[in-house]
């Protein structure tokens, strides 16, 4: 297996030269065609930046060809404008309507976060979707079973004891503010001897959050529950991970209740400029 180049078509533009991360495609010469250096295929990270970019279509690789890849509609190209109104109008959501998000929507949301950059493109990231109302309250119930066991033995490695004594007797009242009683939870999770595993999950899950107001729903970070569930046994065990495997991120998810008509002031950045 090897690059494939359409020789009538390629102007030798030497473009896929230049952005190859690997630095494994050369030309021998400038009206030579771009062609993989020895022991490409070992050390080619399988990213299609060669196939993307070149303007000609005339790049494929054994595993990628150039015809099946979608191409970049201009007319879908966001603005500054736009970009900054969903950045900054995005909301942590905690309250949610009863109603539970098709399938087939999460499964377009986490295949669309799977296209989340990871480092070398190793692609690390695995998910469990937790589907049931009832399943998530459970699994919030033992994120309060392993806080009231910190709050018995006076445990503050994590919390104050005051903020968990709080949290339990919400939860006494009716309150869940584990889980907020979302719909459903994403958990993003990989290997635990793999250290890339947990920034492309956190890249992944914050792309997913940062894209649900698009689809009509909104999410939040599952703090609570994501430290409960490398700490806690009896949560890890309800996960039921493979072995070997631990949570990264977790986000609660569903249909917003309320909307919000404006946009929160934050801090000024803290900039160091060198």
């Amino acid at each position: 297996m090897s690059l494939t180049i359409d020789l009538l078509a390629c102007t030798r533009c030497r473009t896929c030269v230049e952005i190859c991360p690997a630095g494994i495609i050369a030309m021998a010469g400038p009206e030579e065609a771009p062609a993989w250096v020895a022991g490409a295929l070992r050390l080619c990270i399988h990213c299609g930046h060669c196939v993307a970019v070149c303007p000609e279509s005339a790049l494929s690789l054994p595993f990628m060809a150039a015809a099946d890849l979608p191409t970049v509609r201009p007319d879908l190209a966001v603005s500054a404008d736009q970009v900054v109104q969903l950045v900054r109008s995005r909301r942590s959501i905690r309250v949610y309507r009863r109603k539970p998000v098709d399938q087939a929507l999460l499964a377009r949301m986490i295949d669309l976060a799977r296209h989340a950059p990871t480092a070398k493109n190793l692609q690390p990231v695995r998910w469990l979707v937790v589907r049931e109302r009832e399943t998530v309250a459970h699994l919030a119930g033992l994120v309060i079973a392993w806080m009231q066991g910190l709050v018995d033995a006076a445990d503050s490695r994590f919390f104050p004891l005051p903020l968990l004594q709080g949290l339990v007797a919400e939860w006494e009242a009716g309150r869940d503010r584990i889980c907020r009683s979302a719909p459903h939870l994403i958990v993003a999770y990989g290997a635990k001897a793999f250290p890339p595993a947990m920034s492309g999950s956190l890249i992944a899950l914050t792309t997913l959050e940062l894209a649900a107001p698009a689809f009509g729903l909104g999410a939040c970070w599952a703090g609570y529950f994501d430290l409960a569930a490398n700490q806690h046994p009896p949560l890890a065990d309800a996960l039921a991970l493979p072995d070997g495997h631990q949570s990264y991120g977790a986000l609660m998810i569903g249909h917003p209740k309320f909307g919000y008509p404006r946009m929160p002031l934050r801090n000024p950045a803290d900039v160091t400029w060198r």
